[in-house]
């Protein structure tokens, strides 16, 4: 399916950002408003893309190019009268828009959830506008819409129970009402919309009904999207994508010390060149050297870096989805935090060895032992129950991550022995709350196995 991308306005209203260069290429958060445009609908499956420039189209044109560069397929169309509404531009394009496709506004971010929710809809009109069900905005598209049809739709509708987003899934169709609203000396597209509005033939996707719940973010995120008009907009959508950038259900470290850290360097690291596989390289460096650091027994300086790492290590993550740079490498990420993490307290074990013996090196071993069951606790639990994570499926299991048996609460207790001069006491209290994390998540894996079991009906081996 290809996209369309109304690109040909000026931007009024961001004037001191659009004097040299148009709208489109505002930057927010390290990429422009189109290329991140681009970005999210590739999220959602989509890989060729119709985009009408206008107002120093050129500069667009120079900065995605073909599109080879984000790993999909541009074509351009001009449309020289883009001081007139924005149904012009979409029908520019008539000629390459002969099957089913998605309309995109290049001001407009939204979340990838509502455009791959809206690609799969049963399209049965031709068009399906995504609507949102807040309170409008001054310069909001109002829209009122009864039993899924479109009824009424335009900035000055008087009454309305929903908003646009400017999110369209469209049938070839729909140009003909948008080229009947134009000869009618109507050019916007919402003009065209209402044509087919009044034919009963303009459906709506409440945007609302998506489930909200991330499993892999450990918290719920409504489906937002943001019409950028204005400097204030900007400010907005930014803070709007770094907090949805932060997973939820952590544990208090680093709720409330490594969050305000993290969003703070994030927010200064997506203006740069800077990638999150760089970010996660620097943060390996800083882990090692921190286990070297124990090797050679320099426990409190070790100790510290630790910390640095603790905060680094969430930056790379947020820093990726903020600039919406995921890679198949960076899957790798949470295999070497488990290897350097690991490499600590065998470090620590190593050094506090030569005083205590072969107590430091088991107590180590066990350590070990404990947190990988735990991961394969809720590995297990997550193959069999989809849709919640084991952290953070129940109230209890809630409560228990916010201090269970992970790097952040070992750091602190290898820190405040260090600091008493007590670092052995730091591995064996590391051990036991190793050894009760893998004790709470096996047995709480085994009782929610075995709810699911009971309520699923068994297929006898043989009839």
């Amino acid at each position: 399916m290809k996209a369309l991308i109304i690109a040909a306005g000026k931007g009024g209203r961001l004037e001191s950002l659009t004097k040299d260069k148009p709208k489109p290429l505002a930057q927010l958060s390290g990429l422009s408003l189109i290329e991140r445009i681009v970005r999210t609908a590739k999220q959602s499956g989509i890989n060729e893309f119709v985009v009408v420039v206008g107002y120093l189209g050129n500069k667009i044109i120079a900065k995605l190019g073909d599109g080879e560069r984000l790993g999909v397929k541009i074509t351009y169309i001009e449309n020289r009268e883009w001081k007139r509404g924005n149904g012009i531009s979409v029908l520019k394009a008539k000629e390459l828009l002969n099957e089913n496709f998605v309309l995109l506004m290049a001001d407009h971010i939204f979340d990838y959830r509502i455009l791959k929710e809206l690609v799969d809809y049963d399209i049965r009109s031709s068009v399906i506008l995504a609507v949102d069900r807040r309170e409008p905005s001054p310069g909001d598209t109002k829209v009122m819409e009864k039993r899924g049809k479109i009824v009424n739709i335009g900035k000055n509708v008087e009454e309305s129970n929903c908003i646009d987003t400017g999110i369209f899934l469209c049938s070839p169709k729909i140009l003909s009402y948008v080229e009947e609203a134009a000869k009618e000396g109507k050019t916007e597209l919402a003009d065209g919309i209402d044509k087919a509005a009044k034919n009963r033939d303009a459906q709506v996707f409440d945007i609302t009904q998506i489930n909200s719940y991330i499993p892999s973010m450990r918290k719920e995120i409504k489906p937002f999207w943001i019409d950028i008009d204005t400097k204030k907009d900007l400010i907005k959508a930014k803070k709007l994508l770094i907090e949805n950038a932060c997973k939820g259900r952590n544990d208090l470290l680093a709720t409330y010390v490594n969050k305000p850290i993290e969003n703070f360097i994030v927010s200064r690291l997506a203006n740069t060149r800077i990638t999150p596989n760089q970010v996660t390289i620097l943060t390996n460096v800083i882990a090692y050297t921190s286990t070297f650091l124990f090797l050679k027994g320099y426990l409190l300086f070790a100790s510290l870096l630790t910390f640095i790492v603790s905060f680094m290590d969430g930056v790379d993550g947020k820093l990726s989805r903020v600039k919406i740079a995921s890679s198949n490498i960076g899957e790798m990420e949470h295999a070497f935090d488990f290897l350097f993490e690991h490499s600590w307290y065998i470090a620590l074990a190593i050094c506090l060895s030569e005083a205590y013996g072969i107590s430091a090196i088991l107590l180590c071993t066990f350590v070990i032992l404990f947190d990988s069951f735990s991961h394969y606790c809720e590995q297990a639990f997550e193959k069999a129950i989809k849709g919640h994570p084991l952290p953070d499926y129940e109230r209890t299991e809630q409560l228990f991550r916010k201090f269970d048996g992970r790097k952040n609460s070992y750091i602190i207790f290898i820190l405040i022995g260090v600091l008493l001069n007590i670092p052995f006491w730091s591995l064996v209290t590391i051990f036991i709350w190793s050894l009760i994390s893998a004790i709470f998540y096996c047995s709480r894996t085994i009782l929610h196995l075995y709810r699911t079991d009971k309520l699923t009906p068994r297929t006898p081996m043989w009839r």
